[in-house]
């Protein structure tokens, strides 16, 4: 199993809008997947570790209303709030597009029956410093959650400043990929009949190249149906990057809405 976390060293202009250098660890990103357009993902978050005094991007999340985010769980087990921002609107995190919005977390919400063990129910809220509604424009929007309970189906789309390939560098720009969401028994067959469970999706090709990897981890997987995108998914973990016959696991947004909406 691999959770899909990277943190990226980077050194943070004095208003920490913008990142100027990096080096990474770990082997999972966006595969085979393009560059996304500017503004096209306006809820995506980059989640930032500052406890040393650097902006280190290490995971994904998604901008949910003006005061709260969503992520992995995972991503933010054992950490502090003072110890991390989140940067919304940004495309290339190594550079200062103008269209950033950096807020500071004031408080870390992970689901009480998290499991790191299983990754079972790997989702968790961050509340922002201060709302990010008086900065809403083209690049930074909150994305509308599924109904309760929802399991997508058909093409979905996840994105983040993962690694390109497995192994390989993370990306400056923001990537996305569009994978086919996959039955839960059959990604049981892949993975295991216990290692899957209902607060689980799956989504990928049997034949691999397109998948999320570590760095995209706590990004949103999004589906659009009836012409409305909503958050279905939070990228969460998987068997390396992209390899075939094993797809992305992600949470299950729908099985939390209620969770959610208790919360905030």
């Amino acid at each position: 199993m691999a959770i899909r976390h990277i943190m990226a060293i980077s050194v943070a202009l004095l208003a920490g809008a913008a990142i100027s250098s990096t080096s990474a660890e770990g082997d999972n990103r966006v595969v085979g997947g393009d560059e996304a357009v500017p503004g096209s993902r306006p809820y995506q978050a980059s989640l930032q570790d500052i406890s040393w005094g650097f902006a280190w991007h290490f995971c994904g999340g998604a901008l949910i209303n003006e005061n709260w985010v969503v992520t992995a769980a995972h991503c933010v087990d054992g950490k502090s709030a003072s110890s991390l921002q989140v940067s919304l609107g940004d495309h290339n995190i190594f550079s200062n597009d103008g269209n950033e919005i950096i807020r500071g977390i004031s408080r870390i919400i992970m689901h009480e029956d998290y499991d790191s063990q299983t990754v079972n129910n790997d989702i968790a809220l961050l509340r922002l410093s201060q709302p990010a509604n008086s900065k809403f424009n083209d690049y930074v929007r909150p994305i509308s959650l599924p109904g309760q309970l929802s399991d997508p189906s058909g093409d979905c789309v996840v994105s983040g400043w993962g690694a390109l390939s497995e192994g390989g560098s993370s990306s400056a720009v923001l990537m996305k990929v569009s994978v086919p969401i996959v039955s839960r028994d059959g990604c049981r067959d892949a993975y295991g009949e216990s290692e899957i469970t209902d607060e689980m999706i799956c989504a990928g090709f049997d034949e691999g190249g397109k998948d999320s990897c570590q760095g995209d981890s706590g990004g949103p997987l999004t589906c659009v149906y009836s012409g409305a995108e909503t958050l279905d998914g939070i990228v969460s973990w998987g068997y390396g990057c992209a390899h075939p016959g094993y797809p992305g696991v992600y949470t299950r947004v729908g099985q939390f809405v209620d969770w959610i909406n208790d919360n905030i």
